[in-house]
């Protein structure tokens, strides 16, 4: 199911002191500039994306804290320093077209796209994404398209992706992905081992289409849904 894009999106949207920018600046120097993300780009979209807008009401004194909340059924929202990680290891310089698995409550959409030119995120749970879907297009943001579906199988009709970011854990790269990946490109994802731990991952495919792959940090994301490649029941 295809939701659709949202509005006009821009650094510097979300300047009115009633946003919470001194709390924004505070979880970027403590939390993430502190911790080694040094990438500038991403510093800037994590000070700018009101993260409090992405949670649940109840939540929302809480959205500037050092951990993932709970956005309902079953999912999270990641902690900001995971979220500025993973952006940071895509390494967007503003021309790439980004590839979203596990679109959740919209956040790490919103900061991606203000880093790439265009944003496809895909939600399994039909309705987080129609109402990370709603939520974008209220805060304008043009450049991101949501749909529903499993992200397993990627988006075949956006391909080829310069990055790909994968928001929740699995056992192994799915090979459409590693498809829609183009050569250059990067894949950010968390694999879980057998025995039940998880590595953030980064893959990267080099101009002959080779695979290389690096083991980041230990992380703890959601499962993974959907067929994960076996044919639908």
């Amino acid at each position: 199911m295809l939701v659709g894009a949202a509005a006009t999106s821009c650094l510097g949207k979300f300047g009115s002191p009633s946003n919470r920018e001194e709390e924004r600046a505070k979880m970027v120097s403590e939390q993430i500039l502190a911790r080694g993300v040094k990438d500038e780009r991403t510093l800037n979209a994590m000070r700018q994306v009101p993260r409090h807008l992405f949670v649940p009401l109840e939540s929302e004194p809480m959205a500037y804290d050092d951990r993932p909340l709970p956005i309902g059924h079953g999912q999270t929202i990641s902690q900001p320093y995971i979220v500025a990680l993973m952006t940071e290891l895509a390494r967007l310089t503003g021309k790439e077209r980004v590839l979203e698995i596990g679109t959740g409550s919209g956040y790490q959409a919103a900061v991606l796209s203000l880093l790439a030119v265009q944003v496809y995120t895909i939600e399994y749970i039909a309705p987080l994404g129609l109402e990370a879907a709603r939520r974008l297009k209220d805060l304008h943001f043009a450049n991101v398209e949501v749909r529903i579906g499993d992200g397993f199988q990627g988006w075949p009709e956006h391909q080829p992706f310069d990055a790909i970011v994968v928001t929740a854990a699995i056992e192994r790269v799915p090979q459409p992905l590693l498809d829609q990946l183009k050569p250059g490109g990067r894949m950010v994802i968390p694999l879980e081992e057998e025995t039940g731990s998880q590595s953030l991952v980064l893959i990267e495919k080099d101009e002959q289409g080779r695979i290389h792959r690096k083991e980041n940090i230990p992380v703890r994301f959601v499962p993974f849904l959907g067929n994960k490649g076996k044919p639908s029941k």
